[in-house]
């Protein structure tokens, strides 16, 4: 699930490598996300009726032919159809392996499970820039780091065709318009807006931390990236202790706290005196925020079990989120200021805290 993060450092290398202007740049992520919007309900109906794994298997197989491409000849157009690969085999991955994981481990450790998962993939995204900086000062390649990743790939996809995975199902039949009909149902709803806001709020925070030290505190770029290391430092911890304890605690009262915290801390963000308060405030936010998607994605599946692959596909479209609160972000920093554009965020986890009231209602009246 983490290759995707790869996106990142690439675009940059593109830019260079091609000469490319930053609108035909900013293409390349746009290849990656886009399928999340298009293909992620389509797929959890077709996985509720050939089988998760099967279309697990195709997600993992279109990441490994994207990652091979850019070797038969390295372009900008078979760039993006490389990305273009990663992201449709992204899409498959993210939908079907969440629902998947649901059918191998007990009820009561499924939010334990997603969260290491998440602990997983936070240490792809934190390693792929290292991965290319390693290759770029070695061998003068960046690209090279989509060999280790597509080998990987395969390893994955050979290591889960030996596996056998007895999946559950269901007797009711998923289509396009059954999915849909899911958000008429108040609580979906709210919970498919609830990952919708969390996504886009981790990316905004990721795509705007250099923006806020820079400009409020006049220091370096390179200074002010140790704020994103901070961020993803905490994320990786904290995913990484979710996993050891939400099959020990109240899961619900664990999303009230960590998602009031995070409201707080982003106030806190906005208001702080100095980079120093800063750095430390955003190590808290990684600490607070990083689970609150497979909080939100666990307690969501746990009520409706028997529809989880419709589920699934539903919260990972929502997962485009990511592509809208960062450029609403933008605006606001463009017609207000850097600071104001973390109110924007603010208001998303106050969304994410009120959530707790609203499974808590639902819990009440099952």
């Amino acid at each position: 699930m983490g290759f995707v993060d790869i996106v990142g450092v690439s675009t940059g290398f593109a830019k260079r490598d091609f000469d490319l202007s930053p609108e035909m740049a900013q293409l390349l992520p746009s290849m990656v996300f886009i399928w999340f919007f298009i293909l992620s309900i389509p797929i959890g109906v077709v996985q509720h009726n050939i089988g998760k794994r099967k279309v697990l298997l195709f997600g993992i197989l279109f990441t490994s032919l994207g990652m091979f491409l850019p070797f038969l000849q390295y372009s900008y157009p078979v760039l993006l159809v490389c990305f273009v690969f990663l992201g449709i085999g992204n899409t498959i991955i993210q939908v079907s392996s969440n629902p998947l994981l649901q059918d191998v481990v007990l009820k009561e450790k499924f939010s334990s499970y997603m969260s290491l998962s998440q602990f997983i993939k936070a240490i792809s995204s934190l390693f792929g820039p290292v991965i290319v900086t390693f290759f770029v000062a070695q061998y003068d390649d960046w690209k090279l780091v989509f060999l280790v990743y597509g080998f990987t790939s395969v390893f994955v996809g050979l290591w889960l065709m030996l596996t056998s995975v007895e999946e559950s199902s269901s007797a009711f039949k998923a289509t396009f318009g059954s999915t849909l009909s899911l958000l008429k149902e108040p609580f979906i709803a709210a919970m498919v807006l609830a990952i919708f806001l969390i996504v886009g709020l981790d990316v905004g925070i990721n795509t705007n931390i250099q923006n806020l030290l820079t400009q409020r505190f006049d220091i370096s770029l390179e200074e002010a990236s140790l704020g994103i290391s901070l961020y993803f430092t905490a994320l990786m911890i904290t995913r990484f202790l979710g996993a050891i304890l939400f099959s020990k605690i109240d899961n619900l009262k664990f999303l009230y706290w960590s998602s009031a915290l995070t409201a707080v801390l982003l106030i806190g963000l906005i208001l702080a005196p100095s980079s120093t308060t800063a750095y430390i405030l955003l190590f808290l936010l990684g600490i607070t925020s990083g689970n609150l998607f497979p909080l939100i994605f666990s307690l969501t599946v746990n009520r409706i079990p028997q529809r989880a692959n419709e589920i699934s596909g539903l919260m990972i479209m929502a997962v485009v989120g990511g592509a809208v609160i960062p450029p609403l972000m933008g605006l606001v920093n463009k017609f207000f200021s850097v600071q104001l554009s973390f109110v924007v965020l603010v208001i998303a986890a106050g969304y994410v805290f009120a959530t707790y009231f609203i499974i808590k209602k639902n819990i009440n009246n099952v």
